[in-house]
């Protein structure tokens, strides 16, 4: 019989990696106590908003692992409690982000800015603080998603982002777009140096406070402004979105292609519009084809994320501009929540499978 005490506690905790950093839980104080007897042990772990989208899954991996350290034990509580971690500025903008996420596709029509909202809404219900910046200065399509209207105020030199209440959030979700700057209808008639001007000065303008994650939602096609991302800050990495027929494959790899060409890394796919669940009768119905986005990833060694089924609702959500709605579906919902989820937990376990940060000097 294996009697827990604090020390062998913690020395199994040692092997339990931090989502954000990779780095062990008791190496940046995020042990906050341990209380270990015969019949029970009980551990308060502190972990960032940056995974709270996983706090249940480490959680769970905690309970497993001194589950099998002390199988004789009657008791085992884990307490996940919050542990502050402000962000490091990025890029020559400082921008205030620990993750910074662009979604793109490599054709119009794909669904690419629901997605993108969705993840962006996605990882705020779950706790997260996260921003979403329409990069689509042609096409802004964020605002009408959203249903969010108005003109952003300039208060000390900065912008004043327009911000989504979102259940679940600690704070309302900011978002800037050129959609908010120029009236309905009217045209953005803009050369190259004009987009990265604008594209730069809304990331470094916007008053964007603290971020775990600033999603992207990039215009479709293989532009120039993935190039001014990749000058102006450094992505964690990309989302391409595409649909299961083979025209949108073949815009998709490009897409990719062009990613990796300016050093963005792909974090993967996700198949939109993947197939149609009749409400009726529940029969699924593969209008567009099936499986493609899976194999392209397969056959591009790259992630993939998960498929959103084609749903009526989505589409009436947004046009009337409630997509976070779509995490209230019962169908779709489930579908967005582990797209969210997986992109989590894809760089959490990035992180945990880097080398470790040399140990500093003792001086």
């Amino acid at each position: 019989m294996t009697m827990p005490d604090p020390t062998s506690v913690r020395a199994v905790l040692a092997g339990i990696p931090d989502p954000e950093t990779g780095r062990p839980l008791t190496e940046a104080g995020q042990v906050a106590a341990v209380e270990a007897q015969a019949g029970a042990i009980a551990v308060r772990v502190g972990l960032t908003t940056h995974s709270a989208i996983l706090h249940a899954k480490t959680r769970g991996r905690i309970e497993e692992a001194l589950r099998a350290r002390f199988p004789d034990t009657g008791r085992i509580t884990v307490e996940i409690v919050p542990h502050e971690r402000p962000p490091v500025k990025l890029g020559q903008i400082g921008l205030p982000a620990k993750s910074v996420i662009a979604v793109g596709s490599g054709k119009g029509g794909v669904g690419k800015s629901t997605i993108a909202a969705s993840l962006a809404i996605g990882l705020a219900r779950a706790g997260s603080a996260v921003g979403l910046l329409d990069a689509d200065v042609y096409g802004p399509s964020v605002p009408h998603l959203l249903g969010l209207t108005g003109r952003p105020e300039i208060q000390e030199g900065k912008i004043v982002p327009m911000r989504l209440e979102v259940a679940g959030a600690a704070v309302p979700m900011p978002t800037m777009s050129m959609g908010y700057l120029v009236p309905p209808g009217e045209a953005v008639v803009w050369r190259g140096p004009m987009l990265h001007g604008a594209i730069t000065q809304m990331l470094r303008d916007t008053a964007w406070g603290p971020l775990d994650y600033l999603v992207i939602d990039m215009p479709p096609g293989t532009g120039d402004i993935a190039l001014t991302l990749s000058q102006i800050l450094p992505l964690t990495g990309a989302v391409v979105v595409c649909t299961p027929q083979d025209v949108a494959l073949l815009d998709a790899t490009k897409a990719i292609a062009m990613f990796r060409k300016v050093n963005i890394p792909v974090l993967g796919m996700v198949e939109n519009m993947s197939f149609f669940a009749c409400p009726d009768c529940g029969k699924r119905y593969d209008i567009f084809g099936t499986g493609g986005a899976r194999r392209t990833a397969q056959d591009l060694d790259i992630p993939f994320l998960g498929e959103v089924p084609i749903r009526i609702p989505v589409r009436e959500h947004g046009d009337a501009g409630c997509t976070a709605s779509n995490f209230d579906d019962p169908v779709a919902g489930p579908y967005l929540e582990a797209i969210c989820e997986r992109l989590v937990g894809n760089l959490a376990a990035a992180h945990a499978a880097r080398p470790p940060l040399p140990s500093l000097p003792v001086l």
